[in-house]
């Protein structure tokens, strides 16, 4: 469909179509089915309405007629960027069905990112809630569609003020494309390295096996209850098993606004939720506030901790403290998936990240040469498989480094394998810095600084976070005396990055610490920070 998409060699989809890992089906068609077989039975519970699979079917073929009036075509990309609501499933949905590609967008992205992904994408239409945790994204939007030719629709989710309301846009149901489930479904978008994020393209085939795998082991059915208290355009709450995850094994999903234990308990006693998933410094959150809480947690049987790794000594007082078994998950947007198993032993939940959850998956740990380690040292994890990607959307010279000449992904990340196969994380290759979860590229912050007249150079490296696990320190030289750190950070927020890429501390330096063959020493930096 793209020429500028890497796609899977033919013996390989041949192999997992023979395997049964892809069935042919499309999201459309799934959500029909459920539809079908599921009926009045609540598939999603938001916070001001709830939604039975047969209406959201509805609902879905109605959007769907009123954006394809609207221009909307099969192959056309549409830039999603919407809170934890229901009409996020009717978005998405509507789009799947027209065959138009959602890239998602997260709440927290700002002008400078959302302009890039519209731009890079060739966006038609940028669909956005009015108001969200106290920001108006239709002044974004404003500022967004000034600046990117290609795009021609705001809808918005609320007040559209000038804008096209979605709420007006849910029409008799028409005639639909016939979609290909080997076709892209949609883009996500990876943590980044290098700059602004990759694009990456995933398949109806491939995605819809990592959620009926991801519902096999994490044991969901029609009475799972999943709450949503992580953003759900995120891989992670998407599909691991995430929401689209439970809507596939027949379960409901109960969405929160945000994570905070005030919010979230509450919900979990009143709507019984089973299962839910957050990252670390949320995790040590609800640890700490169980006990000065009223809330009936007794519901929940599993607490899903990923997005970074988690302390053994935090794990091992999950079990204790809230009443429920620990899953571990350890994966990426790019495909593979790493889960603890329900029933592993308590060493296993407590110390490991789990392994693999396709016997397809494959692994590689391997040393600077490419060279495969010894079983338990650590080497950087490479892998592919049926539902890990084979290269990012329009970046060949990219991945010529992001994935080897047969075709596995460079992961960035540095593991090791215990003798069950299970991966314990042990750090990253990449220039990434993992503030709770949210992923911040290095060099995308770097080159915002270096357009302010006064930053002769910079540099953002990681310092270690006992509460986020990490946070992040713009080291910078400067032309004169005169540039101080508000300003520095007035200057990122003014240029339109999202809050949790502004660098939490910022140190001026006369000048860097260099490599043998004269590149920056982050290491240096990073020990630096560290000592102060």
């Amino acid at each position: 469909m793209f020429a500028n998409c890497t796609s899977w060699p033919e013996a390989f989809t041949d192999q997992y179509r023979k395997e049964g890992c892809w069935k042919g089906e499309t999201f459309g068609e799934m959500l029909r089915e459920r539809a079908l077989k599921y009926g009045d039975r609540t598939a999603v519970t938001g916070k001001e309405r709830e939604i039975s699979y047969k209406h959201l079917d509805r609902n879905v073929d109605q959007l769907a007629a009123g954006l394809h009036q609207m221009g909307i075509r099969q192959y056309d990309r549409v830039v999603v960027q919407l809170p934890n609501r229901i009409e996020f499933f009717e978005v998405i949905f509507a789009l799947f069905r027209l065959g138009a590609l959602p890239v998602f967008a997260l709440p927290s992205h700002r002008y400078s990112e959302i302009r890039y992904f519209c731009e890079f994408s060739e966006a038609k239409a940028y669909i956005i809630a009015d108001r969200d945790a106290g920001f108006d994204f239709r002044s974004l939007a404003k500022k967004v569609i000034e600046t990117v030719p290609t795009l021609q629709h705001i809808v918005v989710i609320g007040d559209g003020g000038k804008f096209q309301a979605l709420d007006q846009l849910y029409q008799d149901p028409i005639d639909l494309p016939n979609i290909d489930s080997s076709e892209i479904v949609f883009f996500q978008l990876s943590g980044g390295s290098t700059g602004l994020p990759k694009f990456i393209p995933r398949t109806h085939d491939d995605y819809i096996y990592s959620l009926r795998l991801s519902a096999e082991v994490c044991n969901l059915h029609e009475s799972s209850v999943y709450l949503a208290v992580l953003p759900i355009a995120h891989n992670y709450p998407l599909s691991s098993p995430g929401v689209l995850g439970t809507l596939y094994a027949g379960g409901r999903v109960v969405l929160s606004g945000d994570s905070s234990p005030d919010e979230a308990f509450p919900l979990i006693e009143r709507e019984q939720v089973t299962i839910t998933a957050l990252v670390p410094p949320i995790a040590l959150v609800w640890l700490e506030a169980v006990s000065s809480r009223q809330c009936d947690l007794s519901s929940l049987e599993v607490l899903q901790v990923g997005g970074g790794k988690f302390g053994s000594e935090a794990a091992r007082r999950v079990k204790p403290v809230i009443g429920c078994t620990l899953q571990q998950v350890y994966g990426m947007a790019e495909g593979l998936v790493n889960y603890t198993r329900l029933d592993d032993p308590e060493e296993i939940l407590i110390h490991t990240q789990g392994r693999p959850m396709s016997p397809y998956d494959e692994i590689r740990i391997v040393d600077e040469e490419d060279r495969e380690v010894a079983l338990g040292e650590v080497g950087e994890l490479l892998t592919r498989g049926p539902y890990t990607i084979r290269g990012y959307y329009k970046a060949k010279e990219y991945n010529r480094k992001a994935f080897t000449s047969d075709g596995f992904y460079r992961t960035g990340d540095l593991v090791r394998m215990t003798p069950e196969g299970y991966l314990i994380v042990e750090g990253r290759a990449k220039d990434q810095i993992n503030r709770g979860g949210e992923k911040i590229a290095a060099a995308e912050v770097e080159n915002h600084l270096l357009a302010h007249p006064l930053v002769r150079d910079a540099a953002i490296v990681s310092m270690p976070d006992e509460f986020l696990g990490e946070r992040s320190c713009a080291f910078v030289i400067a032309q004169d005396d005169s540039l101080n750190i508000a300003e520095v950070k007035a200057f990122l927020r003014e240029r339109g990055l999202a809050a949790f890429k502004i660098p939490d501390r910022v140190e001026f330096i006369d000048s860097f610490p260099k490599t043998a063959v004269g590149k920056v020493n982050k290491r240096s930096l990073r020990q630096m920070v560290a000592n102060k």
